[in-house]
């Protein structure tokens, strides 16, 4: 068979499924540590630099313009879906899903997540609170960052878009985003925080599931399933 003889360099090559499962661990590890330094440095310009520490103030100003009475109970309507009660729910309702498609180590990275974000960013706030400026007679308290809001939004949508089957991920990112966005704004026009915290906790929930794909990967591979 002379014509169809194949050498060992026209063959593709293939990476070995452990291999591949030992570089996502350790993309998503890179991952929550590029989160860590993007906290560090939004916390650091916003409470260091003065023209920062001014436009922060400036864009809070700007929102509350748009302030008006049906603005205000959106606003108030998006931010309830984020009560305790609730988000508990709306974790649960993720977790349960992810284990009637028997993916038990998913629902706790959902757990995990929508656990620990929030509660870190509680955390947080008191140990890295500092004075912020003031425009417009706008003002917000120097407890705030990062947001806990933003952190439970995002940390909802993120865990939504990771128990999603793979064929309707891109569009639960999608209206998930566009979510977490819609937060963002209602936390600036009703006051309850500055831009730069909503970037924080934003960045909270980011580096917690980042964590959290590092620990499936990696569990995976030391304990590989039936189905991927």
């Amino acid at each position: 068979m002379q014509g169809h003889a194949y050498t060992a360099a026209t063959l593709p090559a293939r990476s070995a499924p452990g291999r591949e499962r030992r570089s996502g661990a350790g993309n998503a590890l890179g991952a929550a540590g590029l989160c860590v330094l993007a906290m560090a440095l939004v916390w650091a310009v916003a409470e260091l630099v003065p023209a920062v520490q001014w436009k922060d103030a400036a864009v809070l100003h700007d929102f509350t313009l748009l302030s008006r009475p049906s603005v205000d109970q959106v606003a108030n309507f998006l931010l309830h879906l984020l009560s305790p009660l609730p988000f508990t729910l709306w974790g649960v309702a993720l977790a349960a899903f992810a284990i009637a498609g028997g993916r038990p180590r998913v629902a706790l990275a959902v757990i995990a997540v929508m656990g620990l974000a929030p509660l870190s960013a509680e955390l947080l706030k008191p140990l890295l609170a500092h004075p912020h400026l003031h425009v417009g007679g706008t003002y917000v308290g120097p407890a705030s960052w990062p947001s806990g809001h933003s952190t439970a939004a995002l940390a909802l949508v993120l865990s939504a878009v990771l128990v999603a089957p793979a064929r309707l991920r891109a569009l639960v990112a999608v209206i998930g985003g566009a979510y977490a966005l819609a937060v963002g704004c209602a936390l600036l026009i009703l006051v309850w925080h500055m831009p730069s915290d909503v970037l924080g906790g934003y960045l909270v929930a980011a580096f917690w599931m980042a964590l959290s794909l590092a620990a499936l990967r990696a569990a995976d591979r030391r304990w590989p399933t039936r189905t991927r």
